[in-house]
């Protein structure tokens, strides 16, 4: 396979871009929706935890769908769908309907990043995977910075509906774009639907990883969702606290090139064990402060976490259970998903009454829990399988 053929097409990464757009536009503007439809904070929280609840439950469905029709159609019909509800999202007059129209979106979005990844799975070779997967995460960078710098932005000097409608166009245009993108050679043949789910649930390697994704969903998304509210509650602007956040934006695509790179010499363990500890160091920065300054390095520490951390995971997602891969991943995603939307759930009475401390202790903690079992689960798993399989 030559090097052309192993890189990471740049559809893929439109995609994880606009996705990542998508996702992470609305925390920068949790305040201002809450005021633009007279409700309390707690309610535009769950209305944003009713999207990465659905984005989560949906990765499996998404998965066995495209085993079915394959990857590239899965991905046109999900955008095609993704753009009809985000934008439906920017109509919403109340709280109710904004949750219903983001949870669509959500479930919708969610087919787009598994399939890219599961796109590379399928693709590239098992030694070479990583360094594409991190190169996947530039336009997961890119969405985030936007997202969060422009998002708040907009929020602050004219309106936030603007936003979904935005990224509801920009999903339309990947749905024609990708008629140019090859379906992979691979196909799945299962004796049931079922089979693969099957698989899934007796394997103890791989219900370890999906357990590390739902922490991860935790602690690094769950404080994304907060950081910019956290922010504006210690008396910033929308904007400037979307901007603060977007240096994670930054942070993950300038340390991707040298996690990329590291990869091809470094164990995976050991970026995990990095990655957790530049998680555990971001939320603890913020469990003393939330001033501007505090907030940049935070992000910038969280941003390495996810490039470090994050990437690893997902590798290994792509490596413990090859036959099942679709679903092994799809699985990845929605249990990371899931995570972040307990977590939204559990901290939006805390953030109403500006608890921010609080929440991002805890936070800190997990970060230690999940960097131990991840480190140790990856040394464990690599002493028992070997070097994973194409």
């Amino acid at each position: 396979m030559t090097d052309r053929a192993e890189r990471t097409p740049w559809r893929l990464q439109v995609i994880a871009f606009v996705s990542t757009l998508d996702r992470f536009a609305m925390p920068p503007m949790l305040i201002a929706m809450a005021h633009g439809l007279g409700v309390p904070l707690s309610s535009i929280i769950n209305a944003a935890s009713g999207y990465f609840l659905a984005y989560g439950l949906m990765q499996p469905v998404w998965g066995m769908v495209s085993d079915h029709i394959g990857l590239v159609r899965t991905m046109r019909i999900a955008l095609a769908l993704a753009a009809v509800s985000t934008t439906a999202a920017a109509f919403s007059g109340n709280a109710l309907a904004l949750g219903v129209t983001r949870g669509l979106a959500g479930a919708c979005f969610s087919a787009a990043i598994p399939a890219s990844l599961i796109y590379i799975g399928d693709t590239v070779p098992a030694d070479r995977r990583q360094s594409q997967v991190t190169r996947l995460m530039a336009g997961v960078a890119l969405g985030t910075g936007l997202a969060s710098a422009g998002a708040g932005v907009l929020a602050e000097f004219t309106s936030w509906r603007l936003v979904f409608v935005l990224t509801g166009l920009t999903a339309l245009v990947l749905v024609i774009s990708l008629r140019r993108l090859p379906e992979p050679p691979v196909v799945r043949v299962h004796t049931t639907v079922l089979a693969p789910v099957l698989a899934v649930v007796r394997s103890g390697p791989t219900r370890l990883v999906l357990a590390l994704a739902f922490l991860e969903g935790m602690v690094l998304l769950g404080v994304l969702t907060l950081l910019p509210a956290a922010v504006e509650a210690a008396g910033t602007s929308a904007s400037v606290a979307g901007i603060v956040t977007a240096v994670y934006g930054v942070a993950v695509l300038g340390f991707a090139r040298v996690v990329g790179a590291l990869a091809h010499r470094t164990r995976a363990s050991r970026l995990i064990a990095l990655g957790a500890s530049a998680a555990a160091a971001g939320c603890g920065l913020l469990t003393l402060g939330r001033s501007p300054g505090v907030a940049l390095a935070a992000a910038g520490l969280l941003g390495l976490a996810w490039v470090s951390m994050h990437s690893s995971l997902q590798t290994w997602a792509t490596e413990v259970l090859p036959g099942v891969r679709a679903t092994v991943v799809s699985a990845f995603a929605g249990a990371l998903f899931l995570g972040s939307a307990v977590a939204a759930k559990l901290a939006g009475g805390f953030a109403e009454s500006h608890r921010y401390a609080l929440i991002f202790g805890w936070a800190t903690m997990l970060a230690v829990v999940l960097g131990l079992f991840a480190t140790l689960g990856r040394v464990r798993w690599i002493a028992s399988e070997g070097e994973p399989s194409p």
